[in-house]
């Protein structure tokens, strides 16, 4: 069984520089996912629902008829107004298309623990991205106890650099390598 965990840059904000994420490469990255999809063939894919590359592989998956999870740090509404439709792009539909197919699954995590602020609250979603990765695969019909004959891969969304201490798609790519999962990059800023 092979499992994908995701996480990514959300669509820049109108006049971001540097661009990480410019609209203008939606297409060309949601493509790059799709083929990635094809060729994996995950039986799961495990990310949040954020503007830009969770979306983007929400969407491929569900074209693909992968099962998702999608790990949320606090109630829909208030990720939606944070995370979704607070940078350009029509993604609110996209969101809600999203969580209305995994709703329907009741495959939506939500982080239960009560984190001191946002910043907070998005690390622990990283991290339970990852867990709940593992447990996918551990605990998959027909799987046995422990994840040896599973394919764990970490798919990172990004422009390739970090930006620094705070940068959660860095945190989780290095956390991903240090627990053994495969990493896959997509670069979202324009290739030359």
């Amino acid at each position: 069984m092979t499992v994908v965990a995701l996480a990514g840059r959300r669509i820049d904000m109108a006049g971001a520089e540097p661009a990480r994420f410019p609209l203008n490469q939606v297409e060309r990255v949601k493509h790059e996912l799709f083929e990635f999809f094809g060729a994996v063939h995950p039986s799961a894919l495990v990310c949040s629902a954020a503007c830009g590359a969770d979306l983007l592989a929400l969407e491929c998956a569900a074209e693909l008829g992968i099962a998702t999870t999608i790990v949320l740090p606090f109630n829909r509404t208030r990720f939606r107004a944070s995370s979704v439709v607070d940078r350009p792009g029509n993604w609110g539909p996209r969101f809600d298309k999203a969580m209305k197919r995994a709703a329907a699954s009741g495959h939506i995590e939500l982080i239960s623990a009560q984190a001191k602020d946002d910043d907070e609250a998005y690390a622990l979603v990283t991290t339970e991205i990852l867990d709940c990765a593992e447990n996918v695969a551990r605990h998959a019909p027909g799987q046995e106890s422990n994840t040896q004959d599973n394919k764990l891969i970490a798919a990172v969304v990004w422009d390739g650099t970090s930006r620094g201490p705070t940068d959660l798609t860095e945190y989780f790519r290095v956390h991903a390598l240090s627990r053994g999962f495969t990493v896959q990059e997509f670069i979202t800023r324009p290739i030359p």
